[in-house]
């Protein structure tokens, strides 16, 4: 699977405006290759808190926004 960089950058943004706390980490979407398929998840140039709230919300807010724009 191909990530379009230009709808995983607008999903990033759009998700950084409910979640701006994530911004200092450099969260970036990625790609991880299954069996079959692929998955969309985060990584993160440094890790952020285990306990820090919302962090499962922010991923996900990211991966449907560009399952919405990528269609």
């Amino acid at each position: 699977m191909t990530i379009d960089a230009r709808l995983a950058d607008q999903a990033m943004r759009e998700a950084l405006e409910k979640y701006p706390q994530f911004a200092p980490f450099g969260p970036r979407l990625t790609a991880r290759a299954l069996f079959q398929g692929a998955a969309l998840m985060l990584e993160y140039e440094r890790q952020p808190p285990r306990d820090m709230a919302g962090a499962w919300d922010f991923q996900n807010a990211v991966v449907k926004g560009y399952k919405r724009l990528a269609g």
